[in-house]
């Protein structure tokens, strides 16, 4: 996401930085710029128009002026306006009500309502230890009923049925009464969705809302209708009480002009972000963290918080002790390591997190990084644990079967065992207390929140087939 707007703003903002002296003439030409980038990235126009005006009157003012920097000042400006744009702050959901808290999500049809309310189920199931009911009140879709029930049981919500011949009012009632007779904490509430915004939609919806009182009403809008986004959140804004937005797909809007407009348009805050298909790709919206990671500073918390939650603690223990003893790093081991970088998201994702790492993890995901590491597990699947564990023994005949197993090439096992070579020398050097340093307080992820890269994330010596620190190709 914002890959667009990151690239353009970048080089715009590249230009003012190392500036002694911001003029009225530079400034007018940057922000030309950056209006420029905002309506390409589908920014809605008196969103553009509105932020345009906040950093000029700041940035002609005293306080760039006076700053040791005014180009960096100037950044900051824009950084700061950008997070005001979309909110401040992360809005957490209010479920501080009388159990259960009732969460209603609205939205078209094709929008990703029914699949969000399995990924909140499992957010709040999670991370805020909720005991959750799902309900489908979509009567026009009997197939949206089937497939919540099916998502449901993946995450482990409670899913209450419901049946195309019954009111969406009853059937709501019904999953309250069922989920406080058993005690669960929230009822999240699917409601059907349309092609467009019609009057017997919101006739619907409104009753839904005044009967169940949800304690949250969100909004489930598609990042990648763009401008229309921001219209359709307005109309369902005028007709219900929202109490914010949840934006899926958002992994598939290289603009991301819709997450910078909904909030100004609606007053709304955006509290979620959808960032792909599986149920556990739901993100806490943060504009602090977005807004840095769209002017290419990075997003490390979040990067943080994705390994705390994923990574294997006690694996990455056992290879700091395995390592710290001199012992061989050996193919079991660099499994491991590809496997904890895909539960956070793969490499891509991982590399637009990382301060000035945009362009790089765009390059990543052109050269199909994320591909490239499931061959190599592939392949490593293919090998007798002796092999793994000892790769000296892969002989001729042993690579044709493994290949052959793997579907793969000799020249995908020879990559791998290259790139396995470098990783055991740089191991090697680690023993004692270089690798516990790098890997110590979070399974191996920013040791103790400073610096150095993990071995969940960028391999040591780069990556697979790389040059020592950037993607095969990019050398």
């Amino acid at each position: 996401m914002f890959e667009n707007l990151q690239d353009r703003l970048s080089r715009t903002l590249k230009k003012v930085t190392g500036k002694a002296k911001l003029t009225d003439a530079n400034i007018k030409d940057t922000l030309r710029e950056v209006r420029k980038a905002l309506l390409e990235a589908d920014v809605a126009l008196p969103v553009v128009k509105a932020f345009i005006e906040s950093v000029r009157k700041r940035a002609v003012g005293q306080e760039v002026s006076r700053a040791l920097n005014p180009g960096q000042q100037f950044i900051k400006i824009v950084e700061s306006e950008m997070v005001a744009m979309m909110g401040e702050a992360n809005e957490t959901l209010n479920l501080a009500v009388k159990p259960p808290a009732v969460v209603m999500m609205a939205g078209l049809q094709g929008a990703g309502k029914t699949t969000s309310v399995a990924k909140l189920a499992k957010f709040l199931k999670e991370r805020e230890k909720k005991k959750v009911v799902v309900v489908s009140a979509d009567i026009y879709r009997p197939a949206a009923i089937k497939q919540l029930e099916t998502l449901a049981g993946e995450v482990g919500a409670d899913f209450f049925p419901s049946t195309p011949d019954q009111k969406p009012v009853d059937i709501a009632n019904g999953a309250i009464m069922h989920a406080r007779k058993h005690y669960a904490d929230v009822v999240i509430v699917d409601t059907a969705g349309r092609l467009h915004v019609d009057d017997e939609l919101m006739s619907e919806i409104k009753d839904l809302h005044a009967a169940i009182e949800p304690a949250e009403t969100l909004f489930v809008i598609d990042a990648m209708i763009g401008q229309d986004a921001v219209n359709t959140a307005k109309a369902f804004n005028d007709a219900l009480p929202l109490t914010g937005v949840i934006l899926t797909k958002a992994d598939g809007d290289a603009r991301g002009g819709a997450a910078l407009s909904v909030r100004h348009v609606t007053g709304k805050p955006i509290k979620f972000l959808g960032m792909g298909e599986k149920v556990d790709a739901l993100e806490p919206f943060h504009p602090d963290r977005i807004a840095s990671r769209i002017l290419g500073m990075g997003d490390l918390l979040s990067l943080i918080e994705e390994a705390e939650r994923n990574i294997d603690k006690d694996k990455a223990e056992k290879l700091v002790k395995k390592v710290s003893a001199g012992k061989k790093f050996d193919l079991e081991d660099l499994r491991d390591q590809l496997q904890q970088m895909q539960n956070m998201g793969g490499m891509t994702s991982m590399l637009e997190k990382l301060p000035g790492m945009g362009n790089v993890a765009q390059l990543a995901e052109q050269a199909n990084m994320t591909k490239q590491f499931k061959v190599m597990e592939v392949i490593i699947d293919s090998m007798t644990p002796a092999e793994r564990a000892n790769p000296d023994l892969l002989n001729g005949s042993r690579k044709r079967r493994i290949t052959m197993g793997s579907g793969t090439q000799i020249q995908d096992l020879n990559r791998l065992l290259k790139q396995h070579k470098q990783m055991a020398k740089m191991m090697k050097k680690m023993k004692g207390g270089g690798m516990a340093k790098m890997m110590r307080g979070m399974g191996g992820m920013l040791g103790g929140g400073g610096g150095g890269m993990p071995p969940g994330g960028m391999p040591p010596g780069g990556f697979p087939g790389g040059g020592g620190g950037l993607p095969p190709g990019f050398k």
